[in-house]
């Protein structure tokens, strides 16, 4: 169950970083109550899943789920670049967290 509060504390960062750009640095106030929506309920799933995931375990896989899905949100709705090598490098974070997952000892 730990990895599943996990992966839903990555989905919602990826929402609230979202929300944090149409935000406009909060000035817009819809986008800025649902960046602090999701970011709280991002800390809340990170919180429990640290009941049976180490805490270096959990940080580096929720900020790569996050940091991977913000990147793929800003190439296909803020249109950002997509170079071989941000791709390259995507390729590896999501690699490297798939590699957490497979040594980790729960």
């Amino acid at each position: 169950m730990a990895w599943f509060y996990l992966l839903l504390a990555g989905i919602f960062e990826i929402c609230f970083t979202t929300f944090l750009k149409l935000s406009d640095n909060f000035t817009k106030i819809w986008p800025t109550i649902t960046f602090f929506v999701l970011a709280g309920l991002s800390f809340t799933a990170l919180s429990m899943s640290l009941k049976s995931i180490p805490l270096g375990t959990a940080y580096a896989v929720w900020t790569g789920i996050g940091a991977f899905g913000t990147a793929l949100i800003g190439i296909f709705y803020f249109q950002e670049s997509t170079d071989f090598w941000r791709i390259f490098f995507l390729i590896g974070l999501i690699s490297s967290i798939i590699g957490l997952k497979v040594v980790s000892p729960h």
